[in-house]
């Protein structure tokens, strides 16, 4: 028993440092000037003291236009989600198998194949150069993903609980807020993982759509750190690290709740 738990921990312990070692490297390259990353033997603990943070000016304006981008997302992929999920879980309607494997065929399709006729469409409606538009398109690619994540979901729900529910009084508008929606939050958590990392790794259509600079998700203004004969690394690493800080603080929010969720009723009779 004891010679088990030790190899759970040291298998446990490996995982979290290979998890985490990226991190602790981009922090310690963060910290260093081109030379001495570029030395025979490089300093392997982090120096704080040497973020180069003035050179990061814009930053600060690209990771909020990268949030916009990746909460707009989100929303408008949860919100859609919920309500084709709950369609093609309850209803039956004309049409049915032909809109979820439409849904599913979306996936099929790379996002490079649609650039040209999206610009095109975009020129026409006056999105070019529009962060909405950017939501719009990454909510194209994440939404279909987050429909049969919700749809799985609500389809192991028994209907019985809806039935008890009509019999006790609640209104078919309120069936999915109050009665379905509920038991299925694990399962938005998730889709919104999904749907939230889409829209904040934004750089595809922000390379093709976004002119001004000051539009930029912070993706693209990270790769435009990376020069045609010189590439400062310190500023391109610690700009990936403020790039990446907040999505993981995001995850481990969302995990939170994905974990009580799952947890919520186990107690309850």
């Amino acid at each position: 028993m004891v010679i088990g738990r030790i190899l759970r921990f040291l298998a446990v312990l490996v995982l979290v440092i290979g998890a985490g070692f990226p991190l602790y490297w981009m922090l310690t390259t963060a910290t260093r000037t081109t030379e001495e990353i570029f030395s025979g033997s490089p300093p392997l603990v982090p120096d704080p003291g040497g973020l180069d943070l003035g050179a990061l000016g814009p930053m600060l304006g690209w990771l909020t236009n990268s949030a916009f981008v990746a909460f707009g997302t989100t929303l408008l992929s949860l919100v859609l989600a919920v309500l084709a999920g709950y369609a093609l879980s309850r209803y039956r309607f004309r049409g049915k198998g032909l809109f979820g494997f439409a849904l599913f065929a979306t996936q099929m399709l790379p996002e490079a194949l649609v650039v040209v006729p999206l610009y095109a469409i975009f020129l026409v409606v006056g999105l070019l150069n529009d962060l909405g538009g950017l939501v719009l398109a990454n909510t194209a690619f994440a939404m279909p993903v987050a429909v049969w994540i919700m749809k799985s979901a609500m389809d192991r729900i028994p209907i019985e609980i809806e039935e008890s529910a009509r019999v006790d009084g609640c209104p078919q508008y309120a069936m999915l807020p109050q009665i379905i929606l509920p038991l299925v939050m694990p399962s938005v958590a998730a889709a919104a993982v999904i749907t939230f990392f889409d829209g904040w790794n934004e750089f595809l259509f922000a390379s093709t759509f976004m002119v001004d600079k000051e539009k930029w998700p912070a993706s693209k203004g990270l790769a435009s750190y990376v020069g045609e004969f010189v590439t400062p690394l310190g500023t391109v690493m610690t700009a990936a690290l403020i790039f990446t800080v907040p999505a993981i603080v995001f995850f481990l929010l969302v995990q939170r709740r994905i974990v009580s969720g799952l947890t919520s009723g186990s107690v309850k009779g």
